[in-house]
């Protein structure tokens, strides 16, 4: 049995078990099933229940008992005092561990893509960007990536709202081109850039999703020759993935099935 400090109260602990009884896997269970999940008695996980129902943590309906949104007010004052970029840097820096490849988080800024967070890697690149940076989106991987996560009409605008110009001759040229590239972008859920802002860089990008929408993108910046778009695809895009993921699960929640 372990020995708490005389401080301790043990009916705190028990609510809080209660509360974390309820899973993704269980997310109504009754009162028995409570009391089993918890160690307690049938009579102490009634009034734990009846209890944070009326403190509206819990809903009951029937013989079942769900949590309520009001939950997410335990987590929100912690969640509020971190940013983006702060939730991302310890993923970014594994993440361009691996690779040992610069690694960006970026947003979404009117007609630009902004640099929020980067970890660059010892090998240096052409382009001299710092957190802050802008550059036009629809050249970008990231910026591409944050424009097929718009809704419809917002995208419509974007395209509206913008004028095309040659940053290297592999630069797109055309709106029509950009709008197929942008449909590809979603349909794949990745982007690669490939020497269009600059000669001998390559992009390539992912979304992060939170509460169902696109809130920003998470890159990997490395020089054309090292690797080709296929192997790119087949190497680089998993890890960053798995990078938006852990970005998104810690920024409150990202779109199952897609990275």
């Amino acid at each position: 049995m372990t020995d708490h400090p005389d401080y301790f109260v043990k009916s705190v602990e028990k609510a809080f078990a209660v509360l974390l009884a309820f899973s993704t896997a269980q997310p109504r269970l009754t009162m028995t099933q409570v009391a089993s999940k918890v160690d307690v008695s049938r009579a102490s996980a009634r009034r734990f229940l009846l209890t944070l129902t009326d403190l509206g943590y819990l809903r009951a309906d029937g013989g079942q008992f769900e949590l309520t949104p009001r939950c997410l007010d335990l987590g929100a004052s912690f969640l509020s005092a971190l940013s983006l970029p702060q939730i991302a840097e310890p993923h970014l820096k594994s993440l361009s561990t691996q690779l040992s490849e610069t690694t960006s988080l970026c947003i979404l800024d009117g007609p630009d893509i902004v640099y929020v967070a980067r970890v660059a890697s010892p090998r240096l690149l052409a382009v001299s960007i710092n957190v802050g940076t802008r550059f036009p989106a629809w050249i970008t991987s990231m910026g591409r990536v944050l424009i097929a996560g718009l809704a419809p009409m917002e995208r419509e605008s974007y395209f509206d709202s913008i004028t095309l110009q040659h940053f290297t001759e592999r630069s797109i040229a055309t709106m029509d081109e950009l709008r197929a590239e942008i449909d590809r972008v979603a349909q794949n859920g990745w982007s690669i850039v490939s020497e269009e802002l600059e000669d001998g860089l390559r992009g390539v990008a992912v979304p992060v999703w939170r509460s169902g929408r696109v809130v920003a993108a998470v890159n990997v910046s490395l020089q054309a020759y090292r690797a080709s778009p296929d192997m790119v695809v087949a190497t680089v895009v998993p890890l960053l993935q798995q990078a938006a993921r852990l970005i998104g699960d810690d920024f409150g929640g990202t779109v199952p099935g897609r990275g």
